[in-house]
């Protein structure tokens, strides 16, 4: 198992209303990361090796990783910070581990998909 921790249809739901309050938050930081010229992927928390020829990431670039942070820590994983895609992961009643795939604006979780299967490979809930 490549995760430890895997949500439930039923605990992920409950955890969206927290979840979008914190991806909107997150979009709207690196919306105003973009307009200021900063690349948010060169933080190291992202991979990246430094500001962009700055001492310092501005503020706001710290608070928007402050937020990945805190999902990550409750098991949940930002695919597109400008989407506010993310996954939970999950087990399927076979045991095949996936992912519950939620992008901000949809009313719920709507779809799944593998872990090696992306948004491309998303199929209804109802399939899981």
């Amino acid at each position: 198992m490549q995760y430890t921790k895997h949500f439930t249809v039923a605990e992920a739901v409950r955890e969206l209303p927290l979840v979008i309050s914190v991806i909107r938050e997150i979009a709207a930081l690196k919306s105003e990361l973009d307009r200021k010229g900063y690349d948010v992927y060169r933080h190291q928390y992202f991979g990246g090796i430094g500001p962009n020829g700055q001492k310092v990431f501005p503020p706001e670039m710290e608070e928007l990783v402050a937020k990945v942070r805190e999902l990550n820590e409750r098991g949940i994983e930002i695919k597109d910070l400008d989407k506010g895609l993310i996954d939970f992961p999950a087990l399927r009643a076979n045991g095949e581990e996936v992912y519950l795939c939620y992008m901000l604006g949809e009313e719920t979780i709507l779809a799944w998909h593998p872990l090696e299967g992306g948004f491309a490979g998303r199929q209804p809930i109802t399939d899981l």
